[in-house]
């Protein structure tokens, strides 16, 4: 398979990554930005595995990467990047330009992005596109949480809707929603509140990147039956 990572070389996107370039039989493709470490590490272990330059806030960078799609050959996009904190401050407090700003650097990047590869699926009549959402959709979000809510609750919507137009093409679209997981993203939360996760967790653990990639790699081998889900990762908490 050709597979597209975004944001794939730290935190989550690594773990995707490296799970996808343990098979030699892949070639998979990743973004990157500021991770250049990381990414050269990554092409270091895996003769199969390239990185390229994306920064979501420029938009030559993401016109760029659309261009460069359809040479790609891809079999899978996955949708992981997501530049900027997940946690700011009380809705009430936020500056409304800051909402703008961060549809701006996440979701356009993206709706380009994947609307380059469904044209590219439609011609081959197959593809797999994979969003990661999280699972604060369902539960109870976290305090100061709004802006990056909002962001995953608008990809929640287009994720059904890329699978409404495109299952006829053989072209799939899901999603999967981790709960909460210890990375890059996550790393200014406050031990305390950790803990306090760890303890009030039906499995006394937390989720972890890799299991969460591990699904990921479920869900790019799937039947082509299983279109518009999402894949929640939160011990059933959500359960009613």
């Amino acid at each position: 398979m050709n597979i597209l990572i975004t944001g794939g070389a730290s935190g989550l996107g690594e773990a995707i990554t490296r799970n996808f370039a343990k098979d030699s039989s892949n070639k998979v493709y990743f973004t990157f930005n500021a991770s250049d470490e990381k990414a050269k590490a990554i092409e270091n272990d895996f003769p199969n595995a390239a990185g390229l330059r994306c920064n979501f806030k420029n938009a030559e960078d993401v016109v760029s990467l659309q261009s460069k799609l359809s040479e790609l050959n891809l079999d899978v996009l996955i949708n992981n990047a997501y530049s900027g904190e997940p946690i700011k401050t009380y809705f009430h407090k936020i500056d409304a330009d800051v909402f703008a700003t961060e549809f701006q650097d996440n979701l356009i990047p993206t709706i380009k992005i994947t609307q380059a590869a469904i044209a590219s699926f439609r011609k081959k009549k197959s593809g797999k596109i994979i969003t990661v959402l999280t699972s604060f959709l369902l539960n109870t979000p976290p305090t100061g949480s709004a802006v990056y809510l909002a962001n995953k609750a608008y990809l929640a919507s287009l994720v059904k809707t890329w699978a409404t137009e495109n299952g006829k093409y053989n072209i799939t679209s899901n999603s999967i929603s981790p709960s909460f997981m210890l990375s890059g993203l996550t790393k200014d939360v406050d031990e305390r509140v950790i803990e306090q996760m760890v303890e009030n967790h039906p499995l006394k653990k937390l989720l972890t990147l890799q299991e969460t990639a591990d699904t990921v790699l479920f869900m790019a081998s799937a039947t082509s039956h299983m279109n518009g889900l999402d894949i929640v990762l939160n011990a059933g908490t959500n359960l009613r």
